[in-house]
């Protein structure tokens, strides 16, 4: 398993983490031995925005004596009332249901502490000019939640919160063809094939593509849901593309993002454990999801890198996608950065080093001028 810095909040966390929505309504048993295989995996991330309180109660069961192995993402305005789940934004139900989750998950504190399913303008209002991030940001201050994020499907909202400053992280559902989509696609036009039928989709969004390399250039890691789309990837007919994707192919999509650290996949069972991490040991054809995009209309991204890094191997040892990812935020921002300068600086092979042998170019699925890239690296960065 390889491991990821959250941002910059120091925590490093499991490229592949554990979405723990599928366990509600299982068995102590049943959820004993999710746990035990995502441990044993080298999983060390679980995301916990239930408040059914059994499958708290039983998870931490599970995770008794083994607390200091797993970062768990709590969520603060997820409620349960009536028998049922649902959203709220009161401060005091926020309160109560956020100490229930730490109570039954026997937690005195929790790595991150998220605000829960804000998607949109009216959801921004009734958490960040309200008591809620007052109550939240108290959290933090008393040391009850190491850093503050939030989850969100909706890619404007999600910058809009970024942009406060207070995020230290985002849950955001990153896949291929979610990234289609403009921020006026509601939660429910993503899972419906209507959305896709528009000749206008072509490439990632202008916002998506802000989004992600605001947080990158803000060190705000990002922690992604709905990596598979609910699975419709995986299937030719209901996927937008009209091929299938694997699941090593879309797992390792959402990793090649600016400030993605972990990829949560929900599972069921020990074996859905073990086909999740399987993105391990995948071979980089297995995991290549470059051509197949390239070979769909709805993807045309020519001269559009993609930091899939399928132009490898460079002669000059340069990280050609790393390169391309840190000249893009650098442009974005009108210039790089002090973080940005830093981590290109820290590549061990850089633009200069460029022998302008043009192989990666004959590589590359979507016609990027790869050497003139890095040329343009050198005049940005300075060398």
């Amino acid at each position: 398993m390889q491991y990821r810095e959250v941002g910059k909040t120091g925590f490093f966390v499991s490229e592949i983490g554990l979405g723990c929505e599928h366990l509600q309504g299982k068995s102590a048993g049943e959820i004993k031995a999710v746990v035990d295989a995502a441990l044993d995996a080298g999983i060390n991330i679980f995301d916990v925005f239930m408040s059914e309180p059994q499958v708290r109660t039983d998870l931490g069961l599970a995770l008794r004596g083994r607390k200091e192995k797993v970062f768990l993402q709590g969520h603060i305005g997820a409620a349960w009332k009536d028998g049922q789940y649902c959203r709220t934004r009161s401060r005091e139900e926020c309160e109560f249901f956020f100490e229930d989750f730490l109570t039954r998950l026997g937690r005195e504190s929790v790595e991150f502490g998220m605000l829960h399913f804000v998607d949109t303008e009216e959801d921004f209002r009734l958490v960040f000019e309200s008591p809620v991030i007052e109550y939240a940001l108290e959290l933090k201050n008393k040391g009850k939640i190491k850093a503050l994020g939030m989850s969100s499907h909706n890619p404007a909202i999600a910058l809009k919160a970024v942009e406060t400053g207070l995020l230290d992280l985002l849950m955001f559902s990153v896949n291929p063809a979610y990234d289609l989509l403009p921020d006026t696609v509601d939660i429910d036009g993503l899972f419906a094939g209507d959305t896709y039928q528009n000749d206008a989709l072509s490439g990632t969004d202008p916002v998506r593509a802000r989004l992600y390399e605001r947080c990158e250039a803000q060190g705000v890691g990002i922690t992604v849901m709905k990596g598979l789309a609910a699975g419709a990837l995986l299937d030719e007919k209901q996927s937008p593309f009209g091929i299938a994707l694997s699941a090593a192919q879309c797992v390792h999509y959402a990793l090649t993002r600016p400030g993605v650290a972990s990829v949560l996949v929900g599972c069921r069972t020990p074996e859905e454990v073990r086909a999740a991490v399987a993105y391990e040991t995948a071979s980089r054809e297995q995991r290549d999801y470059s051509s197949a995009l390239a070979s769909t209309p709805k993807y045309s991204l020519k001269g559009k890198c993609m930091y899939c890094n399928h132009c490898l191997p460079c002669p000059a040892h340069i990280d050609v996608a790393a390169v391309n990812k840190y000249l893009d935020l650098a442009l974005s921002q009108g210039g790089p950065s002090p973080t940005v300068s830093e981590h290109y600086e820290a590549l061990s092979a850089r633009g200069e080093d460029c022998v302008s042998c043009r192989a990666c170019e004959k590589r590359c699925p979507f016609g990027v001028e790869v050497t003139a890239r890095m040329k343009e690296a050198v005049k940005v960065f300075g060398k």
